[in-house]
């Protein structure tokens, strides 16, 4: 685990470049500060300058490696380079010096920096030597390297794992630049005005670079304010900075660009799909998903174990992280009791710790348990929404930093998350809407009825409000607007946004009501656009930001391609959400969690602070609307009074508005 950096630029001498490398590398130092290394290229006269760091081990120079640096970028003469990597890690996998990046293959053709986790790399091992291939380190990096080298491309198919890097050919001049399928690790881009390529693990390296100045994107901010949603496209809160999208690559001929026929600034480089998750529906019985799903989820678990440091679990005593925690307890068989880390809250509707210790009662794991104070937030939100890159939408993010906080100051370099669970076993209760129009689409309206029913009666929702939920949102927008202000929710239009002609007033989620099939279509958007992404979002910056490899079993790509391909009914049946993850988890994890209805996964008492501390948000709101270049206006602050005097329903939007303000501020952010 690890953070890249890679600058594709015209022929200048060594001075600017060196520094702009390194700047870069250095504001990811947490990402790793295990090692650091540097490539530069002259494609001119095919030289390579193989260059060591700050923090580049004795060991590392000393290892007699093809791509061993043998001086510091300090003792780099002046040359024309036309590419530039940097690399720092985090080691995970084979601590020693041969795990050092950039890396190349024995022939030198290939160099590659790398971030991520190839899980299933001793298994490519195994098939490539049968294949003619010898390996010098035990590092996942040479297998990627192999790999690619052996089936070009093709490769990346192959991988279950998370990952983004560049990997530069020398022969052909290009370099591939590709992202794992879920985008589990960043990976973005942007084009200087000197038409320079720069590529970050972070969109904070781009402010070390000349000519960066940190412009707002109206339409993703909107976005965020009225939708509360990030990462759902390739383009980011900063206008001119893309990611690369989740489960695609990007190939640059380096010859063409050095000759400036490519690359303008602020536009998005071309790219290519390598990963598109199918409905193929499967005709298998319940029980044989049900074994399935036991077996599939058992065995990311087990890949995701594969490390050379101490591994432990988030555990908030919901069923996707007591699942993962209860595996990992059997997979181990007593090597050592595991650690797991759980936010708890003082108010106790939010507080999930009771939850949490039934499952370490039944596993004998050694419990942290941390209770994320109004205060220590106020104190860290500036270092927290640095190192986040770009606003985030409620407190949750800073229960989950303590998390990790903690998991670091007990000696944990790996934990195992459950991202990725609720958006293919339909654990969100708005997939109650999608389902119940499946089930109208399909005339099946005794099953309809039972599941409105069975919902009135678990989960307190009248059939009005479900009819509601179900088609409202098949009405025209400005209906639904209407209704919305009705109840008292933030229509497309909100009063306390000054809406400019930049901005298209336009619903970013309706890509997921779909009239024939609404179930897989929201399952689809929720793993590949609308949440998922910005949960491994906030997942690496958090984990990252305390040199914690966080790895998500549930995004497990076999896991995923069968479970979006069951039967609706095998996900949701008579108001139960997560139906078959529960059944195939019988006997594994305690009875009381599989059968558990509420929600909540590290949660904050966002709602109770609020009120207990109402001129500390005030403020917050009001700086906010000052720091906003006139997108926000007073309407933010009224609306925000009447929350706290409970006139209008209580919601994240208060939080929205600080966060963003941070975030211009942070980063000095211009409209």
């Amino acid at each position: 685990m690890c953070g890249l950096s890679g600058l594709i630029v015209s022929h200048h001498d060594s001075t600017g470049i060196t520094h702009s490398i390194q700047a870069m590398n250095h504001l990811i130092q947490h990402r790793g500060s295990d090692d650091e290394g540097f490539l530069f290229i002259d494609p001119k006269n095919d030289r390579l300058y193989i260059q060591g760091g700050t923090e580049t081990p004795t060991s590392v120079y000393t290892s007699q490696l093809p791509y061993s640096p043998k001086q510091t970028i300090a003792n780099l003469s002046d040359t024309p380079i036309g590419l530039a990597l940097g690399h720092r890690r985090l080691s995970i996998v084979d601590l020693t010096a041969a795990g050092h990046q950039p890396m190349c293959d024995p022939t030198q053709r290939y160099w590659v920096v790398y971030n991520g986790e190839i899980y299933n790399h001793l298994e490519l091992r195994a098939e490539l030597e049968t294949l003619g291939h010898n390996f010098f380190t035990h590092c996942d990096t040479e297998i990627l390297l192999t790999a690619y080298a052996q089936w070009g491309t093709a490769c990346l198919d192959r991988f279950n794992g998370m990952f983004a890097f560049l990997l530069y050919d020398r022969l052909e001049q290009t370099l591939f630049a590709a992202r794992d399928r879920f985008g589990i690790k960043p990976l973005y881009y942007w084009i200087a005005p000197d038409r320079t390529i720069a590529f970050g693990s972070e969109i904070k390296q781009f402010t070390a670079l000349p000519g960066w100045q940190a412009r707002m994107n109206p339409q993703r901010v909107y976005d965020f304010l009225v939708w509360s949603l990030t990462d759902h496209t390739e383009e980011t809160c900063f206008a001119g900075v893309y990611q690369l999208p989740p489960g695609e690559f990007i190939q640059i001929d380096c010859r063409r660009y050095w000759q400036g026929q490519i690359a303008q600034p602020s536009a998005p480089l071309p790219t290519q799909s390598w990963y598109k998750l199918e409905h193929h529906p499967l005709t298998i019985t319940y029980s044989e998903a049900t074994e399935q799903v036991r077996e599939l989820l058992k065995d990311a678990v087990r890949l995701r174990l594969r490390a050379d440091v101490p591994v432990g679990s988030c555990l908030s005593g919901g069923i996707d992280s007591s699942s993962i925690v209860c595996l990992m307890n059997n997979l181990l068989q007593g090597k050592g009791s595991q650690k797991t880390f759980t936010a708890c809250a003082k108010v106790d509707r939010f507080d999930e710790r009771h939850w949490a210790e039934t499952v370490v009662l039944e596993t004998g794991a050694t419990p942290h348990y941390l209770y994320p104070s109004l205060e220590n937030l106020w104190d860290i939100l500036p270092n927290l929404t640095w190192h986040q890159d770009e606003p985030f939408g409620s407190t949750s993010i800073y229960a989950q930093w303590c998390v990790f906080q903690a998991a670091t100051q007990a000696g944990i370099r790996v934990m195992l998350d459950g991202q990725g669970s609720d958006e293919q076993f339909c654990g969100y209760y708005f997939f109650f809407s999608a389902l119940l129009r499946d089930y109208f689409n399909q005339g099946q309206w005794r099953a309809m009825w039972s599941e409105l029913l069975a919902i009135e009666k678990q989960h307190g929702l009248s059939k009005i409000q479900q009819l509601q939920a179900t088609f409202g949102p098949l009405l025209p927008q400005l209906i639904q607007d209407a209704l919305l202000k009705i109840l008292k929710r933030t229509p497309s239009k909100p009063s306390w946004f000054n809406v400019s002609n930049q901005i298209t007033l336009e619903n970013p989620f309706k890509h997921q009501i779909s009239i024939s099939n609404p179930l897989t279509t929201l399952i689809q958007q929720q793993l590949s656009r609308t949440n998922l992404p910005m949960l491994l979002h906030w997942e690496d910056r958090n984990s990252m930001a305390h040199a914690i490899e966080a790895r998500v079993p549930f995004t497990d790509y076999r896991l995923i391609n069968l479970t979006y391909n069951l039967p609706a009914s095998y996900k949701i049946k008579l108001a139960e959400t997560k139906h078959i993850l529960r059944s195939s988890m019988a006997g594994i994890i305690p009875s009381k969690i599989q059968h558990r209805r509420d929600k909540l996964g590290f949660v904050t008492p966002e709602e109770v602070w609020l009120k207990q501390q109402p001129d500390l948000f005030r403020q917050a709101v009001q700086e906010a609307v000052k720091d906003s270049h006139g997108l926000l206006n007073h309407s933010a602050l009224t609306l925000t009074d009447q929350m706290i005097a409970g006139q209008i329903p209580f919601s994240f939007l208060p939080w929205r508005f600080i966060s963003f303000g941070l975030w211009v501020k942070v980063f000095q952010v211009q409209l």
